[in-house]
């Protein structure tokens, strides 16, 4: 990436779009710390990631929530155990983690579905489990990479209604995509990256 400058504020919904190695992965991955710029900086919460020393590295990703194409579920845990994982992480009580959890499925309509294992969900509910993780934390921003890529389209719209009622709850959600039925429906922002570099950035765009 060269030369991208964009500011998100809090509680807004973006779109990252463009061709595949536009650079949406790297910059997301680039808000998590996953990668260090060459060149420039890098601000969440108005801290220089740069200047953020690597044992509190973890405390700055409980800030932010994040699902995948791929799911990134742990095959053998239950969905209960998938979503409770940040809480156990961070040393939550039990009973505080049962309640959080309980919320938190219901919010993505699967607290009935708390004892499956990842194996007998269909794809749409294995993304809202990924989801129901993601926010478990309370994030302030929720990063979505490709969220829909591996859904059908029935539910992918369950899941962009999903983002974008916890955006309407107070979370900013950058969401990165391919899908452009999505993206031309919504009517958020719209910031179009190609070749690593921002050609287009709409408050009310198009893909």
């Amino acid at each position: 990436m060269a030369n991208v400058s964009f500011e998100v504020k809090k509680g807004e919904f973006v779109f990252l779009t463009g061709p595949s190695g536009a650079g949406k992965t790297t910059a997301i991955r680039l808000i998590l710390k996953d990668y260090l710029p060459t060149e420039g900086k890098v601000f969440f919460n108005q801290q220089d990631l740069a200047q953020i020393p690597k044992k509190k590295i973890p405390q700055l990703r409980r800030q932010i929530g994040v699902i995948f194409q791929d799911f990134k579920l742990i095959s053998d845990w239950t969905v209960f155990e998938n979503v409770a994982l940040p809480l156990d992480i961070i040393g939550s009580k039990k009973q505080e983690i049962t309640s959080q959890v309980e919320k938190v499925l219901k919010k993505v309509g699967l607290w009935e579905r708390k004892q499956f294992f990842p194996a007998q969900l269909a794809g749409g509910e294995l993304q809202r489990v990924s989801l129901a993780r993601a926010l478990i934390t309370k994030p302030l921003i929720l990063l979505a990479d490709e969220p829909t890529g591996n859904l059908d389209p029935a539910c992918a719209w369950q899941l962009v209604k999903l983002l974008k009622k916890i955006n309407k709850e107070g979370t900013t959600v950058l969401m990165a995509t391919h899908n452009a039925d999505i993206v031309d429906s919504l009517g958020a922002r719209v910031i179009k990256l190609d070749k690593g570099k921002i050609v287009s950035d709409e408050k009310k765009g198009k893909y």
